[in-house]
């Protein structure tokens, strides 16, 4: 019977984890993207993409990678 009750889940469990996955996904994307700006030479350029567009424009580095740093920690 208890084996019967655990494979129940609740109505909202399986959305609420599969919206836990993808956060956590979106998390490890973020850090890569850090680590990868961490890791460039100084003279390597930086492009930001434009919101809804597949248009990029040239950034500074060091505000991108703050930007980034900073969308981890919300």
């Amino acid at each position: 019977m208890s084996s019967k009750n655990s494979q129940r889940t609740e109505p909202g469990a399986q959305e609420e984890r599969a919206q836990k996955e993808e956060l956590d996904m979106k998390i490890k994307e973020q850090k890569i993207v850090v680590d990868e700006l961490s890791n460039l030479k100084k003279n390597r350029r930086v492009y930001t993409q434009q919101p809804n567009s597949d248009i990029f424009f040239l950034a500074d580095k060091g505000e991108t990678l703050s930007a980034c740093k900073g969308k981890i920690h919300k």
